[in-house]
């Protein structure tokens, strides 16, 4: 297709601020020769979105300026990129969204570009300009981003690549898990990956842990071999972990993975806590020999969970529990902030 007959404009979900969530058109960017413009399938609403709709922020990035949503995607390649980079026209596709990027001073492990200092991420306000998202109906991307996925993938489950890669970052982020205890605090969309993830590595016991009991139901049909409700405090610390995973992002998570963590074991920090001081039992960290490690997004990942995929190795529809319509977005907003009765909701494009 000549790029001359791509619509200049199409359907986006927009944040605008606090509780300022529209569905409006957005520009169609002219792509530059190394960029494809994707026809958008799916979208998987993430707990970033939802921040930035309730909030108006995620964390300490901050909107001040209205900004396209929108990171867990997938899609078909309507026009291909000009200097033949990347996939051809028609091919199914998912995305990378993070762009490394260095700013000469800040030191960080070159094989790990998620920690690069200035790097940014599809639909993220840390920085100004902001980098806009892909829940549109049409999004110009760089070929990098692009990964290549077989012609019969279902292009649903494409759309649960990014968290899913992101969950087993963290559970590579573990060590070997194989025949091991896994204690995972936090059982939502990341946490109920992570269980997926942990069962395709190979981990022996994996105990679940949430507020919700529809949050355990999920992670038991991911594989969770036991599961446990948050104020089962004595059933949790007795879970005596190899490794504890939390993915609840909030420092009674934190204190729960500390407690239930092994003497000698790891507790691996996925769920991003509010900025500033936490208060944890830091005393047990110490005098039980702990190994806390973070972990923050993916790196190459993508592609071994791609793989893990085709193979049936790794299995993670039933993380999906709801399906909306891009004109029903409000609706799959309130629906995916209710983790009582959701897990992961994904916009239909």
């Amino acid at each position: 297709m000549n790029t001359k007959s791509i619509p200049t404009s199409t359907l986006g979900v927009v944040a605008y601020g606090a509780n300022d969530l529209r569905i409006t058109e957005v520009p169609v960017r002219p792509p530059a020769p190394d960029e494809a413009i994707i026809k958008i399938a799916y979208g998987g609403v993430c707990g970033s979105d939802l921040h930035y709709w309730t909030h108006g922020a995620a964390g300490e990035s901050v909107l001040r300026a209205p900004m396209t949503l929108g990171h867990e995607v997938s899609g078909t390649v309507l026009v291909p990129a000009a200097d033949g980079s990347g996939p051809h026209k028609g091919d199914p596709v998912t995305v990378h969204p993070a762009t490394p990027g260095d700013d000469g001073h800040t030191r960080y492990p070159a094989d790990r570009p998620n920690l690069s200092p200035v790097g940014t991420y599809l639909g993220s306000a840390a920085r100004v300009p902001h980098c806009d998202g892909a829940f549109a109906r049409l999004v110009t991307l760089p070929t990098r981003m692009l990964r290549l996925l077989p012609t019969n993938f279902d292009l649903r489950t494409a759309a649960l690549i990014e968290p899913a890669s992101v969950a087993w970052h963290a559970v590579s982020r573990a060590g070997d898990v194989r025949g091991k205890t896994a204690l995972v605090i936090g059982a939502g969309p990341i946490g109920a990956l992570i269980v997926a993830a942990l069962r395709a590595a190979g981990a022996g016991e994996i105990v679940a842990v949430d507020l919700h009991q529809h949050a355990l139901d999920v992670a038991t049909r991911l594989g969770a071999t036991r599961t446990l409700l948050a104020d089962q405090a004595d059933a949790i610390a007795d879970a005596q972990a190899d490794v504890a995973l939390e993915s609840s992002g909030s420092h009674r998570g934190l204190a729960s993975a500390i407690r239930g963590a092994s003497r000698g074991g790891r507790v691996v920090m996925v769920g991003l806590l509010p900025s500033g001081d936490q208060p944890v039992p830091m005393s047990l960290a110490i005098t039980r020999e702990l190994e806390l490690v973070g972990s923050f997004r993916f790196n190459e990942e993508i592609d071994d969970v791609i793989a893990a995929l085709c193979t049936g190795r790794l299995d993670i529809d039933a993380v999906i529990t709801h399906e909306f319509g891009v004109d029903d977005t409000l609706a799959a907003f309130e629906t995916a902030r209710d983790a009582s009765s959701s897990s992961k909701v994904l916009l239909r494009f």
